[in-house]
C-alpha cells in the first residue's frame, strides 16, 4: 500500500517539471491576469457619472461603454477553444494580457464617446480569452492534489477584482480625473505580461487543422448585436417608428432563424443546440442568463443615482460598490464547502437573498444613508458569491465530460449577453419613466393648486417668483427620477424571484453522476 501510495504521488509531481516557485509565480500572475480584466470591468462603473459628463453624453449612451464592452467579451469567448487550438495557451494568453493592456491604456486617452466605446469593446474582445483560460492555466500548473487550494486562491484573487474595480475607480477619479481609472491598471496589465512570458511553460497548438465554424459564429454574432442596438438606441429613435430599428429587428430574426437552421443541419457547428435536451443544462443556462441580469446591473445603476440625486462624491460610491465585492468573497467561501454538496438549496438561499436585497432597494429614498447603501451592497456581493458554485455544479453535473469545453463556452456566453440586454433594458426604464413622472409632476403645478394657497406646505416654493419654480423644477426632476429607479429595483426583484421556481426543476446531482447522458 505505501509503495503504490509513493508511485501515485511521484507520478502527480511528475505531471509537469515546473519547480513549486515556479508554479507559485505561474499562479501569481494568472490570478493578477484574471483580477485586471474583472477590475476593468467594473471600474467604468463607478465613474460613470463623470464620463457622461466628459463625453457630454446621455445617461443611455454612457451605458455604452458597459454594454458593449460585456458584448465584446460575450461574443469573443467561445471562440478561445479554436485560438488555443491554432495558437497554444501560452501565446493565447501572452497576446491576450498585452492587447488588452494596450487597449485599457487607449481607453484613457480617449477623447470622444465614439473612440471610448471602440477601445472598449477592443478591450473586452482582447480580454475575453483571459476568463476561460486563466483557470485552465492554473489547473495545468498545479498537481491533482494541489488543485484544491490552487483554485480557491485563484477564485479569491478574480473575486478581489470586483471589490477593488469601484473602489479604484472611485479614488482615482476624485483625486485626478476618469482617465487615472484606466491609466492606473495599464502597468499592471505589463508587469503580469511580464510574468507570463518568463515563467508560463511553452505548449504546443493542439491541433492547426481545427476549424471555427465561421459561418454560426458570424449569424450569432449579428444576431446579438443586432438585438443590442435595438436595446441601446430603441429609446432614443422612438423604437419601431424609426427606420434604422425596424433594419436591426428585421437583420436579428433573419441572423437568428439562420443561426438555429445551421446550427441544427451543420456537422461541427459553432453551438451544438441539440445539448440542449439535457435539462439541468438548459436549465442552467436560463438560470445564468438571469444570473447574468442580476449580476452588474445594480453597478450600472446606483452611480447616477447616487452621484447626480443623492450627492455622494465619487469615492463614497466607490466604496458602496466594493462592498458587494466583500460580500461576494464571503459568499464564494461559504459556496466552496456547501455548494457542490447542496447546489439546490444554495441557489435558492442566493435567489432569494437577491430578493431580499432588490426589496430594500425599492424602499430607499433621495435621503438613503452610506452604511444602509454598504449593507445592502454587501447582501447582494453576498447571494452573488454563493450562486455561482452551485449554478456551475448543477449546470454540468449530468453532462459527459467530453462536451464540458463547449458547453462551458455557451455558458459564459449566456451570463455576458444576460448582463449586457438588461443593464440596456433598465437604464431604458429609467430615462422613459422620469421623462413620464416629471410630466405627470408638473400637471399639478398650476395656480389653482391647493398646496400653493398654504403658505406652511408650500414653502419656498410659490408661483409668482421665477427661482422659486426654476427650484420646484429641479425638485421634480429629483423626485422622477428616483420613482424610476424604484422602478428598475423593482423590475430588478421580479427577476431575482423569477429564478426561484426553475431551480426547483433543477435534478440533484447525485441522482446522476454522468450516467445520464444526451
Amino acid at each position: 500500500m505505501a509503495d503504490a501510495a509513493s508511485a501515485k504521488f511521484l507520478a502527480d509531481e511528475q505531471e509537469n517539471d515546473l519547480s513549486p516557485a515556479r508554479r507559485n509565480i505561474i499562479l501569481f500572475t494568472v490570478v493578477l491576469s484574471a483580477t485586471l480584466y474583472s477590475t476593468t470591468i467594473l471600474v467604468v462603473s463607478t465613474i460613470l457619472p463623470q464620463l457622461q459628463g466628459a463625453m457630454s453624453a446621455t445617461a443611455d449612451e454612457i451605458t455604452w461603454t458597459m454594454t458593449f464592452n460585456i458584448l465584446a467579451t460575450a461574443v469573443v469567448t467561445p471562440m478561445t477553444g479554436w485560438l488555443v487550438a491554432r495558437g497554444g495557451k501560452r501565446q493565447v494568453m501572452l497576446w491576450s494580457v498585452l492587447g488588452f493592456s494596450i487597449a485599457t491604456y487607449m481607453c484613457g486617452s480617449a477623447n470622444s464617446l465614439e473612440e471610448l466605446i471602440f477601445w472598449r469593446v477592443v478591450q473586452g474582445a482582447l480580454g475575453a480569452p483571459l476568463t476561460p483560460l486563466t483557470q485552465t492555466v492554473t489547473l495545468d500548473t498545479f498537481p491533482k492534489r494541489q488543485h484544491g487550494a490552487a483554485v480557491g486562491l485563484f477564485g479569491i484573487g478574480v473575486v478581489l477584482g470586483a471589490f477593488l474595480g469601484p473602489v479604484i475607480g472611485g479614488v482615482m477619479a476624485e483625486l485626478a480625473s476618469w482617465r487615472w481609472a484606466f491609466y492606473i491598471i495599464a502597468p499592471v496589465g505589463l508587469v503580469a505580461f511580464a510574468g507570463l512570458y518568463l515563467a508560463l511553460p511553452k505548449d504546443a497548438p493542439s491541433d492547426e487543422s481545427t476549424r471555427l465554424d465561421w459561418t454560426g459564429f458570424i449569424f450569432l454574432s449579428t444576431a446579438i448585436a443586432c438585438i443590442q442596438l435595438v436595446l441601446s438606441r430603441g429609446q432614443r429613435l422612438d423604437w419601431f417608428d424609426s427606420n434604422e430599428i425596424l433594419l436591426e429587428m428585421f437583420l436579428a430574426g433573419l441572423a437568428g432563424y439562420l443561426f438555429v437552421v445551421h446550427s441544427l443541419t451543420a456537422k461541427k457547428p459553432f453551438i451544438n443546440l441539440r445539448l440542449l435536451l439535457n435539462r439541468n443544462y438548459a436549465l442552467g443556462l436560463v438560470l445564468v442568463f438571469i444570473y447574468g441580469m442580476l449580476n452588474f446591473t445594480p453597478m450600472v445603476v446606483l452611480p447616477s443615482l447616487l452621484r447626480e440625486q443623492v450627492g455622494f462624491p465619487d469615492s463614497l460610491i466607490g466604496y458602496v460598490l466594493g462592498s458587494r465585492g466583500f460580500g461576494a468573497m464571503i459568499g464564494f467561501f461559504i459556496a466552496m464547502f456547501i455548494g457542490q454538496k447542496y447546489p439546490r438549496k444554495c441557489m435558492l438561499a442566493g435567489f432569494s437573498a437577491l430578493v431580499i436585497a432588490g426589496a430594500w432597494l425599492m424602499t430607499f429614498d433621495l435621503n438613503v444613508s452610506f452604511n444602509e447603501l454598504v449593507l445592502n451592497g454587501i447582501v447582494q456581493g453576498l447571494a452573488v458569491g454563493t450562486i455561482w458554485v452551485p449554478l456551475t455544479v448543477a449546470t454540468f453535473s449530468t453532462l459527459p465530460a467530453s462536451v464540458r469545453p463547449e458547453t462551458s463556452a455557451v455558458f459564459h456566453l449566456l451570463r455576458n449577453i444576460g448582463s449586457s440586454f438588461f443593464i440596456s433594458l433598465t437604464v431604458t426604464q429609467i430615462v422613459r419613466s422620469t421623462a413620464m413622472n416629471y410630466e405627470h409632476m408638473t400637471e399639478l403645478v398650476t395656480p389653482f393648486s391647493r398646496p400653493f394657497e398654504m403658505p406652511w406646505v408650500s414653502g419656498e416654493w410659490n408661483m409668482d417668483d421665477a427661482q422659486s419654480l426654476a427650484r420646484l423644477s429641479k425638485e421634480m426632476a429629483r423626485q422622477a427620477a428616483m420613482i424610476s429607479y424604484l422602478n428598475a429595483f423593482g423590475l430588478y426583484t421580479l427577476v431575482s424571484a423569477a429564478a426561484i421556481p426553475l431551480i426547483l426543476l433543477v435534478s440533484k446531482p447525485q441522482g446522476a453522476t454522468g450516467k445520464k447522458t444526451i
